[in-house]
């Protein structure tokens, strides 16, 4: 069985920085591409980041480039979501999101966390 288990949400001042964290358990992490998503209060849910099941690719929104990093820590079962410079505009629900089929990029997103809780202030 699949869990995804975000951590590190919170309350901060714009321009200050978040770490997000979401802990995998219940099959190999390693074999799994993995992505972060949110979602705002009436906005549609948005694809913020993917990082490849190797690890060595990743994607991230217009909106987010330059300013978040997706990582993974295979050893921990664990992806990341560095993110710097936030906006008010940030203010989301952020969810961490596997796939059902290993040992590729091109995915649907099946496994979902409960999801972390991020407000930036102006």
């Amino acid at each position: 069985q699949v869990q995804l288990v975000e951590s590190g949400g919170g309350l901060v001042q714009a321009g200050g920085s978040l770490r997000l964290s979401c802990a995998a358990s219940g099959r190999p992490f390693s074999r799994y591409a993995m992505a972060w998503f949110r979602k705002a209060p009436r906005k549609d849910r948005e694809l913020v980041a993917t990082i490849s099941w190797r690890g060595g690719l990743t994607y991230y929104s217009d909106s987010v480039t330059a300013r978040f990093t997706i990582s993974r820590d295979n050893a921990a079962n664990t992806v990341h979501l560095e993110m710097n410079r936030l906006k008010p505009e940030d203010t989301a629900v952020y969810y961490c999101a596997a796939p059902d089929s290993p040992y590729t990029d091109f995915v649907e997103w099946n496994y979902w966390g409960q999801g972390t809780q991020v407000t930036v202030s102006s």
